[in-house]
């Protein structure tokens, strides 16, 4: 997996690198059972502190979407959120909201953001069934 950090970016280095994770598990890049680079190796490779890396998988870990298995390293989850309903949601609003107000932000209208909303579910859909993880 490769990672892309952007430092000018002024969005925290270990969210981008949960963000990436994230996409890869939705695009089916990333299968449950995957494992995911060790910590040294990447810090290394990225050019950043370790504790970077490990700041992102903590927050992975807590939102059930990385394991890690003592001796052997970290690993993406089965699809199996340890969240409620309720909470899922939550969380799905915050980041949807961050969405629409950069929409309002860069002059989107209403049209054109729905638009590019369903082209990025489709994206995704086609992405999950042609890595054999949907219907």
């Amino acid at each position: 997996m490769i990672f892309q950090i952007d430092f000018q970016a002024g969005k925290p280095v270990y969210l981008q690198l949960a963000d990436q994770i994230r996409n890869a598990a939705a695009s089916g890049r990333l299968s449950p059972g995957d494992p995911l680079p060790a910590l040294r190796p990447l810090a290394e490779e990225l050019r950043i502190n370790r504790n970077t890396i490990a700041k992102a998988y903590s927050e992975l870990e807590a939102q059930g979407i990385i394991e890690t298995i003592p001796g052997k390293g970290f690993f993406l989850k089965q699809n199996q959120s340890p969240f409620t309903q309720r909470v899922r949601q939550q969380m799905l609003l915050t980041e949807i909201d961050e969405a629409v107000v950069m929409a309002h932000h860069l002059q989107v209208n209403r049209e054109k953001f729905l638009e590019l909303v369903n082209e990025r579910l489709d994206y995704f859909e086609q992405k999950s069934r042609a890595a054999g993880n949907g219907p």
